[in-house]
């Protein structure tokens, strides 16, 4: 495979991979501000191999797409020949069948050997890499690669990166720390420089942020330091992505507001954009500003606590134009929800979100309960488990139909809840939402059943009305 081809890694200043920040937005303002090469963060092999490559011609975007419909990995043309996916894996099939997944959508694909978080070595990958190099050797057939330096074993280090440059990848990234060290350590500049002097594909030195680098007149410092031809930044660009600026740095206010402004185009999560903002905002997160950020919880809140209100809203207009001109070019107003047919079952991508419900009410009681009134047999659920991720998919049979969500969960008891929307939608009866025209919490009974005294129970009784139906539920 030559992805990496597309992408050359000599005389360049990167976005370095950090989870949680390097999202499609950080990666296209750092690529406004000058940076040269945009890493993704990383993104374990597990999940991303179960993705599928959806193209979102609402957005303009490639999206990678979990079983469950999160959004992995979204990229655009924007950044198509400098972005580089970072792979977390310690498993070589697993990582060419990702490979071959995202290749044609970004610059190269880098092999995480450097991250010393738990989350990443417990499963053998990151840091822990370091001490397989039979392994390494085996996931090193493509892309670049990231590792840590290891100054008291400068010998191993060295020949491990010598080792890694005969399996043909395009470069090698070195954090100058070992795997037991954290940001308040210094950085071992001389060991990034024996690395360099090794091999003879470029180097990307990594690791200056906290004692070299804090403005952009301070990176030719640190590329000089190490010798490398190349240097990638991480926290340095977190806190002030502007730093990429030949120029000089940005405020942060202008760094802020045009980061929500890329977070708001994309749609990025409002979590995710929260964070980064925070991140940005650092010890000022105490001041009223911080405090609005603090509070907000979607990215409209954001906006208003920014002042990007009325952005926020022409950009929604603007996305709900787009949406109608694609449905109008498309020749047909039908709904991504609309019911579709798999074999005998009919299916839709329902998610099931439990705080859209009162907290005693559920689609499988308003269901349970039109099926006791209709005097049809109770729903019947049959739930399977896949095993590649262990996620659940349930099929609700009711008066001889099956019915199923298309998505995959990892809670069986949601798999139902989702099957039951399904049903519920497709025959048009309400399903209990918060809020939903006609619904109605009575009060606490006990529930009539004439046939037997075995029945009776305290009940909540929710009643639901439509143009057909009057649903009543039990708890």
């Amino acid at each position: 495979m030559q992805v990496a081809r597309r992408l050359r890694f000599r005389n360049k200043i990167a976005l370095a991979p950090m989870v949680r920040v390097g999202t499609l937005p950080m990666r296209l303002l750092a690529l406004d501000y000058g940076a040269d090469i945009v890493y993704c963060e990383e993104l374990i092999d597990i999940k991303m191999v179960q993705c599928r490559r959806v193209e979102n011609e609402l957005l303009r975007t490639v999206d990678f797409v979990a079983p469950d419909e999160r959004v992995m990995f979204r990229t655009c043309r924007r950044e198509q020949d400098s972005v580089v996916f970072q792979m977390g894996t310690a498993d070589p099939e697993r990582a060419l069948a990702v490979a071959r997944l995202v290749e044609n959508d970004v610059a190269a694909i880098d092999v995480n050997m450097g991250c010393p978080k738990e989350y990443s070595t417990k499963g053998g990958m990151g840091a822990a890499l370091l001490s397989d190099p039979d392994k390494i050797e085996a996931v090193s057939t493509f892309g670049s690669h990231r590792g840590r330096a290891s100054p008291e074993h400068l010998q191993e280090t060295v020949q491990l990166a010598k080792r890694i440059e005969k399996t043909g990848v395009a470069a090698i990234g070195v954090h100058g720390r070992t795997k037991e060290e954290r940001p308040q350590h210094p950085v071992h500049c001389d060991v990034i420089k024996a690395v360099v002097e090794a091999v003879s594909i470029p180097v990307l030195a990594n690791g200056g942020s906290l004692d070299l680098v804090k403005s952009h007149s301070d990176i030719e410092s640190f590329r000089s330091a190490t010798g490398t031809s190349s240097v990638m930044l991480a926290r340095a660009a977190m806190w002030n992505p502007s730093i990429f600026r030949p120029q000089g740095m940005l405020s942060l206010e202008q760094v802020m507001d045009a980061y929500i402004r890329h977070a708001v185009r994309y749609e990025n999560h409002a979590s995710n954009t929260k964070y980064c903002l925070c991140q940005m905002l650092r010890e000022r997160m105490e001041s009223p500003l911080g405090k609005l950020l603090h509070a907000a919880q979607t990215n409209a809140e954001i906006c208003e606590a920014f002042g990007l209100g009325d952005f926020y809203r022409d950009t929604q207009e603007w996305l709900k134009v787009q949406q109608e001109t694609l449905h109008a070019n498309a020749g047909s107003p039908r709904s991504l929800d609309q019911p579709t047919l798999d074999g005998d079952v009919v299916t839709m991508p329902v998610k099931f979100i439990r705080r859209e419900y009162p907290p005693q009410i559920t689609p499988k009681m308003c269901l349970l309960e039109w099926s006791r009134r209709e005097k049809l047999e109770q729903p019947s659920y049959e739930t399977v488990r896949r095993p590649l991720d262990r996620a659940f998919q349930s099929t609700v049979t009711v008066a001889g139909k099956k019915y199923r969500s298309s998505m995959w969960w990892k809670s069986k008891k949601y798999a139902e809840q989702s099957a039951a929307i399904v049903c519920l939608r497709t025959l048009g009866l309400p399903e209990g939402r918060s809020g939903e025209e006609g619904v109605q919490i009575v009060g606490k009974r006990k529930r009539e059943e004439s046939d037997t005294a075995a029945h009776q129970r305290p009940t909540m009784l929710l009643t639901l009305s439509s143009s057909q139906y009057s649903v009543g539920a039990c708890i």
